[in-house]
């Protein structure tokens, strides 16, 4: 199988190592310059667990890969949500009638973008837990366990899905074939809607965020908005669960973890995902008719606070 991760940060980095050390053909796409630079000339070197590993890894910008003459079996998007839609527009050269696309973004609607580009029955969705970052230009550092969990968005994706699993499961992904993986996205991205968000906003980890007073309360009404929302497109979850996964993290091993979304405002000042996370809920909610005080008011900050930095 011939595969094309797009995205090569922490996350595309770690699967496209994992991958081409199980002896899969991986090529890179990446649009950080820097981050390609460095690759090319010196391999993808990672800290993988304590241990130093070098891969000499194809990679190109998204501008090169149309003239590349690359051929993808599989394209695995692991593109910041707000530049899926740029990013495939750029690589629509490489993607054929029996490309298949997996997208283990994080948030909601991320099908909606990739139906541009690709046919329903040949996208995947799902999520994964596994965790990567970035400490340089082609630089990683690959830490602990996870596992991806995926699904065929149309039935006539299945067979293809169960090639991935088996791909996957060789190169140590720890995958499992999903029943209901939307549940699972609406799921997660619960955790991301409130963790990601509020963390941003009030500048703290999450062990900080779980230790005021209103941390439970917002849980609740933030879940209850994504639970209502869910509910209506098809999606059941239990808001007490979700909650309680959720407040678990205030005190688990990730407690001192500053989220994605506070590294790219705060840190890096950089543009969030937030329309694919709170806004997500909002947009949808707008169409249901369903109310969304809190996810609104969460994504109108999230944006004020991008301009306030001048976030790129």
């Amino acid at each position: 199988m011939k595969i094309t991760i797009v995205g090569a940060g922490g996350m595309g980095s770690r699967f496209a190592l994992m991958l081409h050390r199980s002896g899969a053909d991986v090529t890179l796409v990446d649009g950080w310059q820097a981050n390609v630079d460095a690759i090319r000339a010196d391999g993808l070197q990672a800290d993988f667990n304590g241990t130093p590993v070098v891969a000499k890894l194809p990679i190109y910008t998204p501008a090169d890969i149309a003239t590349s003459g690359v051929q993808a079996d599989l394209i695995i998007a692991f593109t910041k949500s707000n530049q899926l839609a740029d990013m495939f527009a750029q690589i629509r050269p490489i993607i054929h009638p029996d490309t298949y696309v997996l997208c283990l973004l994080n948030g909601l609607g991320h099908e909606d973008v990739l139906g541009q580009f690709v046919a329903r029955d040949h996208l995947l969705l799902g999520i994964t837990m596994w965790t990567a970052g970035m400490t340089g230009p082609g630089h990683v550092r690959l830490l602990g366990d996870g596992e991806v969990e995926l699904q065929n968005f149309a039935p006539a994706g299945h067979a293809f899905a169960l090639d991935v699993v088996s791909v996957f499961k060789q190169a140590g992904l720890n995958p499992k074939y999903s029943p209901d993986v939307r549940a699972s996205i609406w799921r997660k991205a619960c955790v991301n809607g409130t963790l990601n968000s509020l963390c941003a906003l009030l500048d703290c980890n999450i062990g900080q965020l779980g230790q005021t007073r209103e941390a439970t309360p917002f849980l609740r009404e933030i879940i209850a908005e994504f639970a209502t929302v869910a509910a209506a497109d098809g999606v059941t979850l239990d808001q007490d669960e979700v909650c309680h996964h959720v407040a678990e993290t205030f005190t688990a091993d990730i407690a001192a973890h500053y989220p994605s979304m506070h590294q790219d405002l705060v840190v890096n000042h950089r543009l969030t995902e937030v329309d694919f996370i709170n806004g997500a809920v909002v947009r949808k909610g707008q169409q249901h008719g369903i109310p969304t005080p809190y996810n609104t008011m969460l994504t109108q900050l999230i944006h004020a606070k991008e301009q306030l930095v001048h976030a790129q």
